[in-house]
């Protein structure tokens, strides 16, 4: 049950909101980090073949939060959630919920994928939402942490990204080769190696 995400025993979170920062000023700095990230990375190195046209017509909704507390943030995950099916897909197709201080530890975010996706079926949406994450020590099973394939799935900022399926099922009809992207992302990500993807200049200035 989401609404128990309370009483799990999460890590010590090391990411403390900087008291020299207004909540607006949070805000823009999240954002625009996190707009880098996709201008540079998911959509210049194409890591994300469907990425490039929702942010080129701006049906992007950035949604940044400051809550630390899971269930809290469980909540605002439904209202987005919500939003999202309510607006129109013409103006805004896809929803980035960007949480700063939420869950350092990946594995303590990894376990809250469930609390979201039991959201999700709470407002029976399931069928037409989807749940993608991101994360700053995202780490693909099977791997290291310090393997650069990571890389692909290490935003800025923990993030969910809200996805409406009919638009990722047109996606995937346009792209019949979806299931390689993961290869494909993998090969050129081994090929640039830490070097090149410093060089791309992501940040996340809510942690310095």
């Amino acid at each position: 049950c989401w609404r128990c995400a309370s009483n799990k025993r999460w890590r010590e979170n090391p990411w403390l909101r900087s008291p020299m920062l207004e909540p607006a000023d949070t805000e823009r700095i999240a954002i625009e980090d996190t707009q880098l990230w996709l201008t540079r990375a998911v959509v210049g190195l194409n890591l994300c073949p469907f990425a490039k046209a929702v942010m080129a017509k701006g049906q992007v909704r950035y949604v940044v939060t400051e809550l630390t507390e899971p269930e809290q943030v469980l909540i605002l995950l439904q209202t987005e959630m919500q939003a999202l099916v309510d607006a129109d897909p013409e103006t805004l197709d896809t929803t980035l919920l960007i949480a700063p201080y939420l869950l350092p530890d990946f594995l303590d975010f990894n376990e809250f994928l469930f609390d979201c996706e039991s959201v999700l079926q709470d407002l029976d949406l399931e069928g037409v939402l989807q749940i993608a994450d991101f994360h700053p020590g995202y780490q693909f099973a099977g791997t290291a942490p310090d393997d650069v394939e990571n890389r692909t799935n290490q935003s800025p900022y923990p993030t969910l990204h809200l996805l409406r399926e009919d638009s990722v099922t047109r996606a995937v009809d346009a792209f019949p080769d979806a299931a390689l992207i993961y290869e494909r992302n993998t090969a050129l990500l081994q090929d640039i190696g830490v070097a090149g993807w410093q060089a791309l200049g992501i940040r996340a200035r809510l942690y310095a």
